[in-house]
């Protein structure tokens, strides 16, 4: 059983987005452009308060002052660009939510403010004196953690009827066995959810009706650049003739948990084997049989023959007629004495 991820983040590009005077083009608006295209029919949205801004030097040391509005102008062929990121992660709704402040400096995050920590953290050596100056800064601190209240749950509600806050996509899910090793008997069983959307989601793997825990490893949540996400969890297991895996997979979009089922099939080469198995057996009983019917045969021998009565020998007379006693005298006796040979003179 595994979860996957957060169930909505919110990404705003604030206050601080700022070509510095002297690089390559001038100034671009703070946020203008997103503020637009969010607010457009929606209740206004608040911003955070706007990051501080770094000192003339650079990262890595502090400001005297923090300023607000506009930073100092940069020394002589200064080519850097400073941005500032707030990012707001909601569990469960609104009971849970965590406000990230990203800070970066020539495309590098060098300081962030965790309101799960309640304080900036270095993120590079090069911001570890600006994040001890703002934590020095006690209202500064008030204000990034009030701004959990103030610009992200704020912003939840207002987004609600918008096309990020509500949002559901369905996953679909299957399953594909592979083999990293031929000679190997264990088989990879993967399970590949695609496209839902919120990120959250739960993926199971039972083998006939049971939970599998053992050998079971899930993947990273892959962005698919749509708004919706794709999840892989392996199966490392030795499937059995008979067996039944299932990926079972939960998700908000879902009424009803979405069941993929696979069993373990013999190859075309495994087939032919047990069926030239089968056969070769089929045969060889029949040659059994008949082999061991003529060794039968041949030792019963053949029919005896009984000998032919000899002269001496009166012939036997059927049981079903019996000689008179007193022959009548119309009848002629029979002369069962042998016949007696003539001499001529």
């Amino acid at each position: 059983m595994g979860s996957a991820g957060l169930p909505l983040t919110l990404l705003l590009l604030v206050g601080a987005l700022d070509r510095i005077p002297g690089s390559e083009g001038g100034k671009e608006t703070p946020g203008g452009a997103f503020r637009q295209s969010l607010a457009a029919g929606l209740p206004p949205l608040r911003l955070p308060v706007a990051p501080p801004l770094l000192g003339t030097m650079g990262p890595g040391v502090p400001p005297e002052g923090f300023l607000l509005s506009a930073p100092p102008p940069p020394p002589p062929a200064a080519h850097f660009l400073y941005q500032g990121k707030a990012e707001c992660h909601f569990f469960n709704g609104t009971r849970r939510v965590r406000l990230l402040e990203r800070l970066f400096y020539d495309q590098q995050e060098f300081v962030r403010f965790d309101s799960a920590r309640g304080e900036f953290e270095a993120v590079t050596a090069f911001g570890k004196g600006d994040a001890e100056a703002f934590n020095r800064d006690k209202r500064l601190l008030q204000d990034r953690k009030a701004e959990v209240d103030y610009f992200c749950r704020y912003n939840y509600e207002a987004l609600q009827g918008g096309p990020v806050i509500g949002r559901r996509a369905k996953p679909t899910v299957s399953i594909s066995p592979t083999k990293l090793d031929p000679t190997s008997p264990n088989t990879i069983l993967l399970c590949i959810v695609r496209g839902f959307y919120p990120v959250e989601i739960e993926v199971r793997w039972l083998k006939n009706g049971r939970p599998e825990e053992e050998g079971v490893a899930f993947g990273e949540e892959l962005q698919n650049g749509d708004w919706t996400y794709q999840l892989q969890v392996m199966l490392e297991t030795q499937p059995q003739r008979g067996d039944v895996y299932t990926c079972q997979v939960e998700h908000a979009s879902l009424e009803a948990p979405i069941i993929v089922q696979w069993e373990p099939r013999s190859s075309n080469s495994a087939r032919s084997k047990l069926w030239t198995g089968i056969v070769a057996a089929v045969i060889g009983v029949i040659f059994f049989a008949m082999g061991l019917s003529l060794h039968l045969k041949s030792k019963k021998g053949p029919p005896s023959a009984s000998p032919p009565p000899t002269a001496a020998e009166p012939l036997p007379l059927p049981a079903s007629h019996p000689l008179p006693l007193f022959p009548s005298r119309h009848q002629r006796p029979f002369n069962l004495s042998p016949p007696q040979s003539r001499v001529s003179p």
